[in-house]
């Protein structure tokens, strides 16, 4: 598409000569009149501006100012006959592109606008991907519409943008590390990188080398100069998953960093001045930690300046059908599949599930159970064995008495829908054996399900 030219120049022969010059390559648009000008930026859109740095008895820097207040994504590239060191500085802080002097060559100027169309798209292109990353990580794309859920959504949307540290606490799989990234990308620093470092999956021998880079020959192996993840994430965010495994060593360093905001590579003697915010993740009980002499008390208070704590799924089981919802989308395009949803027995089964694994364990039984199946919906048989046996404990003989306090206060009718679709599971869906475990009719069978499930999948 071709782009949008203008030209501002005291000099109506430089105007035209531009114009001729450009028209082939651009929409050109010229005025000798600074205020017609910056008028027109008001009303269209521009993709380049010529400014000449003199125009009359108006400071082309001031007219500079003006054109990226309205347009400042403009690419400007300041004229002048009188260039000199200092004016060219000012320019470029003021937010022009480049600087030329005249007489202009014009090879010279194709090339220069080239070049910054080149950079125009590149900062689109980042500008594109940074919007796609706060859609994919941002706090709202998050799953829930638990109360506590809510909560966890109210206590990002007021950290992201100010630079407290963050203790997230809560069992695996619970989303701890898409909550950090939710904090970062629809924050402040989401243009800049976020560096993840688990602490538990790092040998304790390289981990400050991991977090705080090394030197060349600072120990057997160092053959190169490393940055740390520390450097890698200034400006940005690191992320330091189970930081409850670090050692006690290590902790004392990284409460150094965190005091000074500042890192000694291993094998230097040079300290590095960083602006890193820092979110931390534990499955650990830290307070219990601190008294046991495994974790640092001042460390523990230094990183948990404000804590969020995720609750198991099991807690959360309202939330459960949103998450299969989303996990089925996402595989069906992953996979190339067309799955519709659950048939009433598998749906049971899920819901009935206590997912030790949390969230993670979830999306891993439906990716399993959608490569499973061949039908438009997952079956009872698609499921995992662990996940149907698990689910039926409550009512299996061996366990009575608990499973008869889990159907204290119940209505009779839900008694009886758990007691029917919990048979059915364990038989794994086949009707005549439930039927004559339960003592009824297939066709009873057959009403009762209609009854507590409005349709069954033949």
């Amino acid at each position: 598409m071709t782009k949008n030219l203008l030209i501002i120049d005291d000099e109506a022969a430089i105007c035209s000569s531009l114009a001729f010059a450009l028209e082939d390559e651009f929409l050109v648009q010229s005025t000798t009149d600074p205020f017609e000008g910056m008028e027109w930026v008001k009303q269209q859109s521009f993709d380049i501006c010529l400014l000449d740095l003199k125009i009359g008895k108006i400071d082309g820097l001031e007219v500079l100012t003006e054109l990226k207040r309205h347009q400042p994504e403009l690419i400007v590239i300041i004229m002048t006959a009188y260039g000199s060191i200092s004016s060219s500085v000012e320019a470029i802080k003021k937010g022009a592109y480049s600087y030329l002097t005249k007489p202009l060559h014009i090879e010279e100027l194709l090339t220069l606008l080239g070049q910054a169309l080149h950079v125009q798209k590149l900062n689109q292109q980042v500008e594109f991907l940074s919007q796609e990353l706060e859609k994919k990580y941002g706090y709202q794309g998050m799953i829930g519409k638990t109360p506590v859920m809510k909560h966890v959504f109210q206590l990002i949307d007021k950290l992201k943008d100010i630079d407290t540290n963050v203790l997230i606490t809560g069992e695996s799989g619970t989303g701890k590390e898409l909550v950090a990234r939710g904090i970062h990308f629809s924050g402040k620093r989401k243009k800049e990188h976020f560096e993840v470092v688990n602490c538990a999956a790092i040998p304790e021998t390289l981990l400050e080398s991991e977090l705080f880079g090394h030197e060349k020959g600072a120990f057997t192996g160092a053959t190169s100069r490393r940055e740390g993840k520390f450097l890698l994430a200034n400006q940005g965010t690191i992320f330091l998953d189970e930081i409850g495994d670090m050692s006690v060593s290590l902790q004392a360093k990284l409460l150094r960093v965190l005091q000074q905001k500042e890192i000694t590579p291993v094998g230097s003697d040079q300290t590095i001045k960083l602006d890193v915010r820092v979110i931390a993740a534990t499955n650990r009980d830290l307070k219990q930690a601190v008294k046991l002499g495994e974790f640092r008390s001042d460390l523990f208070f230094r990183l948990n300046v404000v804590e969020i704590q995720l609750p198991p799924l099991r807690e959360r089981k309202k939330d459960i059908p949103f998450l299969m919802h989303h996990f089925i989308h996402k595989y069906n395009q992953e996979l190339g599949k067309n799955v519709k949803g659950f048939s009433p027995q598998a749906l049971e089964c899920l819901q009935n599930y206590d997912y030790p694994g949390n969230i993670r364990e979830l999306a891993n039984l439906i990716e399993s159970a959608m490569v499973m199946s061949d039908s438009e919906y997952i079956r009872l048989e698609d499921l995992s064995k662990e996940v149907k046996q698990e689910t039926t404990l409550s009512l299996n003989p061996e366990n009575l008495e608990a499973s008869i306090q889990q159907l204290v206060g119940l209505p009779l009718k839900e008694v009886e829908r758990k007691v029917i679709l919990a048979t059915l599971a364990q038989y794994q869906g086949h009707r005549r054996k439930t039927a004559e475990v339960l003592g009824i009719s297939e066709r009873g069978l057959r009403e009762k399900l209609k009854l507590y499930k409005g349709t069954i999948e033949e």
